[in-house]
């Protein structure tokens, strides 16, 4: 790489505006400089799309799509910050490596703890994916091929979002998940060793936030008609347990749910080196073709 780090004014001048970190620490891009370039020469962007209205306060999502007509897989990501804080935009440059495989990127902003607290992030994900569904000829979107993924927070909304029921009357699916170092387990989080801060936000002070937790909590709906689910977890993860994805890939396997869990040996809550995340993907890419979920 050229360097591993993006200065702010470098940053604001190369997105017109989005303004989202001082710094943004980049261990994607082999070649930066060339890489932003290419990425205004060869996508087509559509900002700040309003998916759903709740309470008067709208919802939006970004979409990044090559500029050819042919219908696109897509994958809808969802960032992370633990449920309380972060923009949709912070973890845009981790999206280049789809939309090089030739997919489209539907990135999803949702309610944060300080708008609402649990569960409305679970079902604004959901409306993102009854969104994409619905508007997938308007884009050129595959609907037979609708990945949702996301990191931390975004993790666990990705396969809440895949496995969970909806309350409207239509059904979502999608084709797979991928799941960066994602919480399987919310009530875990609440109470006990694990206790952390960020999940007791997000839950706040309602009554019944321990039933909430086992109700948005992916290892309570494991079940074998799941889509495949490829996972990535460093084994010295503080911030979400190792052991979160170890139980739920357990799970995957006892219901015989096509899965994969990649383990980076002492990696922590991302952060992962140039070298480490190239792997990732490699096997990303090799999970997508093992399933038939590249484009044409």
């Amino acid at each position: 790489m050229l360097n591993n780090y993006l200065s702010k004014a470098s940053y604001q001048a190369v997105f017109l505006g989005y303004n989202f970190l001082p710094i943004i620490t980049w261990k994607i891009l082999s070649n930066p400089a060339a890489e932003i370039v290419a990425f205004f020469n060869n996508y087509r962007i559509h900002k700040q799309i309003t998916y759903l209205t709740v309470n008067n306060y709208d919802l939006k999502l970004d979409i990044y799509q090559s500029l050819t007509t042919k219908p696109h897989p897509v994958v809808i990501f969802i960032h992370g910050g633990g449920w309380v804080d972060r923009p949709k935009e912070v973890e845009l440059f981790f999206l280049l490596p789809y939309l090089k495989m030739g997919f489209s990127i539907v990135n999803v902003g949702y309610r944060l703890a300080a708008q609402s607290l649990a569960p409305a992030a679970v079902t604004d994900c959901q409306s993102a994916l009854g969104w994409t569904i619905k508007n997938s000829q308007k884009y050129n979107f595959d609907p037979e091929k609708i990945i949702v993924s996301g990191f931390s927070a975004g993790g666990h909304l990705a396969m809440t979002t895949a496995m969970l029921p909806t309350s409207a009357d239509e059904e979502l699916k999608v084709a797979a998940v991928v799941n960066w170092y994602g919480i399987t387990n919310v009530k875990d989080l609440l109470e006990g060793p694990n206790i952390r801060d960020y999940a007791l936000e997000w839950m706040g002070n309602q009554s019944d936030r321990l039933e909430i937790a086992e109700s948005i909590s992916p290892i309570n709906y494991v079940h074998s008609e799941l889509p495949p689910i490829f996972t990535v977890h460093g084994d010295a993860d503080l911030s979400v347990p190792y052991n979160h994805a170890v139980k739920f890939h357990e799970a995957l396997n006892q219901a015989n749910v096509p899965n994969q869990l990649l383990t980076i040996s002492g990696g922590g809550h991302g952060g992962f080196s140039y070298s480490q995340n190239m792997k990732v993907y490699k096997h990303i890419e090799n999970f997508f073709i093992k399933n038939d979920l590249l484009g044409d």
